[in-house]
């Protein structure tokens, strides 16, 4: 006979047996439970999760989402408030969801007509988070606190379109009911400086649409001499202390290594399902950024900040797509003379196809773009080559070799990634549905007679209008929002007066 756990739920509420929920009587019902957000498998983790707080002792959780940025945004809940928002998730303006990366709002959130093309958002009302227990982690940098991702949805229910992590989740929907799914990889390089002063002065205060000052650091590294291996060690202190702390979040890390640039870094993680690794990339950038800090370093996921023009940083994707069925790569071809299979030349002949406006997901900085330079192992136009790392796109792998893959090397460390990975899969497909051939493959990357890419956000967010196929997969609302703060963006970089601007002009003119 079952025994039943005192948590779980009475049979006559759908409780015993194999799919029992554990939960508590004060915990059955709340807007998760009313809206049906919640599998088996989220009970069972919120039930996990409630023993991990008790038995550690934690007295705070964090209920965080991912913004259009790809910036965690969140609220700390304390522990005697956290039943009551796994149960009906916590409020947050709706506003957040409409800002640039200065935090200025870019449309009318006060009005009734917002101008963001659905309801839902007059007066800057309220969403829901809505907490997945699967993502609860134990925060290694700070104590007694927990840390949850949520999803977003409207107070009635239903999903908000621009919850980029619901974005990407659609998207790999859509591709399983193709019969596949999607791995990925990431390599994400990052600068680390010594911070040298950490007063916040009036200086570094700002305001929505106008940022403060950023604060001074020094460098850490001399730069030139990849993997060092003395250099590392110079830095063991802090290479030691990432390793434990994102090993601790369970971070499906593969190595810390040292990167050519001056004060520059990379980490790699073991490739998996996309959804997960999505997920890992948000936690492993704040991890970095709070474990260095606890040190006295600044961690940048910034591409080319100042004081690192030798070397700017990339995100290389790796990407490929597998049977659901059989659990096998589909891009392996079947004969030595080819690096890739029909579909998977298809799925890049849509990553090239659709290059121009995927850059305004995989490339979303102003910044970013001043990355794209000739023989700096950053791409500078759309051209594939077969495991040539001066080419955007990189074919590795063959016959035989069940890692065959694709990895995009065009895109920067502070993308977000859901829309990064989203973007890759809808110009990917669209190249399969439609039996697209990618040209020739390039010996040359920076000489080859190819479409450069973007030379800007602006160029990128045009692109990204007039492209079809992102109209078609995500809709025009999520794609004029993105377009809308992405402008906006970029209209205030172009007012602002520069440094090369004044050292340039204001002596001799």
């Amino acid at each position: 006979m079952h025994e039943r756990n005192v948590d779980e739920r009475p049979v006559s509420e759908n409780g015993g047996g194999a799919s029992a929920r554990p939960m508590l009587a004060a915990d059955r019902d709340g807007f998760i439970s009313r809206h049906g957000l919640w599998t088996d498998t989220h009970y069972a983790a919120a039930g996990q999760n409630r023993r991990v707080i008790d038995e550690i002792g934690i007295e705070m959780v964090r209920f965080s989402f991912v913004d259009q940025h790809g910036i965690l945004r969140s609220k700390t809940i304390t522990r005697a408030g956290v039943a009551a928002a796994m149960r009906s998730g916590i409020t947050v303006p709706s506003s957040l969801v409409l800002k640039d990366t200065s935090g200025q709002s870019v449309f009318a959130v006060f009005s009734e007509e917002t101008g963001v093309g659905i309801d839902g958002f007059s007066g800057a009302g309220d969403i829901v988070l809505v907490p997945d227990p699967t993502t609860f982690r134990v925060l290694p940098w700070t104590e007694r606190t927990a840390w949850v991702l949520c999803d977003l949805r409207f107070p009635d229910g239903s999903p908000v379109p621009f919850c980029t992590r619901s974005i990407l989740r659609n998207e790999l929907t859509a591709l399983a009911a193709k019969g596949y799914g999607m791995t990925v990889g990431a390599e994400l390089e990052f600068h680390v400086f010594r911070a040298t002063d950490t007063d916040i002065t009036s200086a570094h205060v700002g305001a929505p649409g106008r940022p403060g000052d950023a604060l001074p650091t020094m460098p850490t590294t001399r730069g030139s001499q990849l993997l060092h291996e003395e250099s590392l060690d110079r830095m063991q202190p802090l290479v030691d202390a990432l390793y434990r702390g994102l090993t601790l979040l369970d971070l499906p890390l593969r190595s810390l290594e040292l990167e050519f640039g001056p004060s520059q870094f990379e980490l790699t993680m073991e490739a998996g399902d996309a959804a997960s690794i999505a997920d890992a990339i948000v936690l492993c950038r704040t991890a970095v950024r709070r474990i260095a800090a606890g040190l006295g370093y600044h961690a940048t996921f910034m591409s080319r900040p100042q004081g690192a023009e030798g070397a700017s940083t990339g995100w290389h994707l790796h990407q490929s797509l597998v049977d659901l069925e059989t659990g096998e790569g589909v891009f392996l071809p079947e004969t030595a003379d080819e690096p890739l299979s029909p579909l998977g030349a298809s799925y890049l002949a849509g990553l090239l196809a659709h290059a121009p406006a995927a850059a305004a997901f995989s490339t979303p900085t102003v910044n970013g773009y001043k990355r794209y330079q000739p023989f700096s192992l950053a791409p500078d136009r759309i051209a594939w080559g077969v495991d040539n790392k001066g080419a955007m796109v990189r074919a590795v792998g063959g016959v035989g070799d069940p890692a065959t893959r694709l990895e995009n090397r065009s895109g920067e460390p502070a993308a977000n990634p859901y829309l990064y990975i989203a973007s890759q899969l809808i110009s990917g497909m669209d190249g399969v549905d439609r039996g697209l051939v990618p040209p020739a493959p390039t010996t040359n990357p920076y000489q080859a007679d190819a479409e450069r890419l973007p030379s800007s956000l602006g160029d990128a967010v045009t692109a990204l209008d007039g492209d079809e196929a992102f109209r078609h997969a995500l809709g025009d609302t999520v794609v004029d929002w993105y377009l809308t703060i992405k402008r906006a963006e970029y209209a205030r970089y172009l007012r602002h007066v520069s440094d090369w601007e004044q050292r340039e002009y204001f002596d001799i003119f």
